[in-house]
């Protein structure tokens, strides 16, 4: 394997790291503040260390079981919400399915403005790269920042809503989109994207906060020759990737976690998987791949590379870094530490020195079959020859995919000193084999989920001593794609379940003191925050997103139908929410009574739909995600209703991409796709 780098530190990239470490004297000796979130939930995460706790205890132990709900929202037209609000002196700010962003009386719930970033009219052909999911806003100096999926960051007056400027951050024609929450510091605003699956290149950039230039851009992977000269980072990582020139099919896109340090000046990226997923097509002379599957650390002025940790070297399993990053204080082998933690998609958990990019400590958090252990003199993964499937041509591995964490919030809690994660056992089947039977094929490689075991298929709610790498309590979950978590001074932890239950937990014991049925299934983490005095915890209610593709275990029963809110909960609330249907795992399909059905068309039409199964469902069983179980549909019945809305666009503006290079030959397979599967349902009723 080619220039196998070191992989706790880049030898004279890490030297630079300590020097520079230690030359902010002046920034590590600032005011210390609390950790934490106050009256006031900043970033999604909650406060800059993106530990998703608050530091309010009105509502504590002692008391939640008096806890209520203060108001609710209905938010029409929205499907799926994954974001956390953020509560800026009496608002709340967030984001929908599409990024339009809303600002909400905090006390009250009245809706304030607005925005739409109108994707629909303005660069359509971005609604079919990825399924409608944003996570969030960020605030500084009287601005909401936002990313729409077409790749707009945006910049709007806090108090009207009113758009101040607009970057376009990736090419127009690409297949990048934005769905990840910008992060902001020192008057700088920073935003990835998404896209490393289909091949674009992952990067950065960071504009300035008032006006919106362009300060400066990092790219997490290698260009071309002509592109990297000149730059160590990248002439460094190229040396990591092996075969023909780079075309550019490179991935380490940054989707999702961003953080910024205030007491090193430094921001820390989540760098997403490489593409293609095959290492024996993309680097077959070998290579670890820098910086894909990497935590890196940059500097927040310049943009340039400090440290980098590679989670997964040369990875096949669609191992990204994505995944949250909380930045704490620590004591480890006796000494106080700065340090980084982050549960990625692998099934471990990683503690590193902050200052260095050196792992401490790491563990597994659950079923993990591709390595044994992280080996912590090299900080390199020790890897299961036979998970390789590169080498065999087929593996199941666990953990799936999926990933056992992903993008849903986990909290930590400086009082107990615990780390809250949800938590999902899967596996996957990989293959270069022929694709099994509604596998998902990626660069060669085909990926299906599978729950051979017992426990797999099922998440839980872990609280993880991330010093002594082990869980203190346990508590299992019936279903996979749950919410993300809250801690609070209270002793508190809540989190809200794919079952539709948002619940409190006692943070040291994990006995459950308080739950409240919220009528739909929640992924995104709630927040907390104090309005004259009064502490509330605020939740979006919107199941969603990855239930779709991953439908044969995220199904739960609920509907697309089903109204989508934002609850918030205060000690003595009295609302009540208005009756709604409870989960139906049962379909009631729609038929065309005599039409008769070409197998030949059926098979066609099923190839045609996997384009659609990211938001429709693998297998049209939506699972209550982004969009309507086609089976159920009374559009879907009609061949004409159907041209007009993939051909023509007819519900362009609801949400529902336009597919115009679709024949009216094509249109008609997927028709008689969708009524075999309606069939097929009617016949097991």
């Amino acid at each position: 394997m080619k220039d196998r780098i070191s992989h706790t530190l880049l030898a004279p990239i890490a030297a630079a790291a300590i020097m520079a470490a230690a030359a902010l004297s002046p920034a590590l000796a600032r005011q210390q503040t609390p950790p934490g979130a106050g009256a006031d939930w900043v970033t999604v995460g909650g406060a800059s260390s993106g530990s998703g706790y608050s530091r309010l205890h009105q509502i504590n132990t002692s008391n939640v079981g008096r806890l209520g709900l203060a108001w609710f929202l209905d938010l029409p037209g929205e499907t799926t919400l994954e974001a956390t609000p953020l509560a800026i002196n009496g608002v709340l700010y967030f984001t929908g399915s599409y990024a339009s962003v809303y600002a909400v009386d905090a006390a009250s719930g009245k809706r304030l403005w607005k925005f739409d970033p109108q994707t629909w009219k303005y660069d359509p052909a971005k609604m079919r790269d990825v399924f409608p999911v944003n996570r969030g806003v960020a605030y500084a100096d009287g601005r909401i920042f936002s990313g729409a999926v077409d790749g707009r960051l945006f910049a709007l007056d806090a108090n009207t809503g009113k758009l101040l400027w607009s970057a376009q951050t990736v090419g127009r024609r690409s297949v990048q989109t934005v769905t990840g929450a910008p992060c902001v510091f020192d008057g700088k605003v920073l935003i990835g994207s998404g896209g490393g699956d289909q091949g674009a290149r992952g990067y950065v950039t960071a504009y300035d906060a008032a006006t919106g230039r362009e300060l400066w851009r990092f790219y997490t992977v290698p260009g071309t020759p002509a592109q990297n000269r000149g730059d160590p980072a990248l002439e460094r990582a190229a040396r990591t990737w092996t075969g023909p020139a780079p075309n550019g099919r490179r991935g380490g896109a940054v989707w999702d976690s961003i953080v910024f340090d205030r007491k090193l000046d430094q921001v820390y990226l989540g760098v997403g998987n490489p593409n293609p997923m095959d290492p024996a097509i993309r680097s077959p002379d070998g290579g670890d791949n820098l910086y894909t599957d990497s935590i890196v650390a940059l500097d927040a002025a310049t943009g340039r590379l400090l440290w980098a940790y590679q989670v997964n070297p040369r990875d096949e399993w669609d191992y990204d870094a994505t995944e949250p990053m909380v930045l704490a204080e620590l004591t480890i082998d006796g000494k106080r530490r700065p340090v980084l933690m982050q549960a990625p998609k692998n099934g471990f958990f990683y503690v590193l020195d902050r200052r260095t990019g050196k792992l401490l400590t790491a563990g597994k958090i659950g079923k993990v079959t591709w390595a044994t252990r992280i080996d912590l003199a090299t900080g390199r993964p020790v890897q299961v020859q036979s998970a390789r499937y590169d080498k065999s041509g087929s593996a199941v591995v666990w953990p799936s995919a999926v990933g056992a964490h992903s993008w849903q919030t986990m909290s930590f809690s400086p009082q107990t000193g615990l780390v809250y994660i949800p938590y999902m056992q899967l596996a996957t089947r990989f293959s270069t084999l022929k694709a099994a039977s509604g596998a998902l094929t990626f660069g060669g490689v085909s990926d299906e989920l599978i729950a051979p075991g017992p426990g797999d298929g099922k998440g839980a709610l872990i609280a993880w001593d991330p010093v002594r790498q082990r869980a203190v309590w346990r508590i299992p979950r019936s279903t996979l794609w749950n919410g993300g978590t809250l801690a609070t001074a209270g002793d508190l932890v809540f989190q809200g379940t794919a079952g539709g239950y948002l619940s409190a937990y006692d943070a040291a014991s994990g006995k459950r003191l308080w739950r409240f049925n919220a009528g739909l299934g929640i992924i995104a983490a709630p927040d907390s925050y104090s309005v004259g005095g009064k502490q509330y915890i605020s939740v979006l209610v919107g199941y969603g997103g990855s239930a779709a593709i991953g439908s044969q275990f995220m199904n739960v029963g609920w509907k697309f139908t089903q109204p989508r809110r934002l609850l918030t909960f205060a000690l003595g609330g009295t609302a009540a929410l208005p009756p709604s249907p409870p989960p139906d795992p049962t379909v009631h399909p729609v038929d065309v009574p005599g039409l008769k059905l070409d197998p030949a068309a059926v098979s066609a039409g099923h190839a045609l739909y996997l384009a659609c199964s990211i938001c429709h469902g693998k297998n049209l069983v939506a699972a209550g995600g982004p969009a309507p179980d086609l089976r159920e549909s009374r559009i879907a019945m009609s061949p004409d209703g159907l041209w007009t809305v993939l051909h023509k666009g007819a519900l362009l503006s609801k949400g529902m991409p336009r597919f115009g290079q679709l024949t009216r030959k094509q249109v008609m397979d997927i028709y008689e796709y969708i009524r075999a599967g309606a069939r097929a349902a009617l016949a097991h009723h």
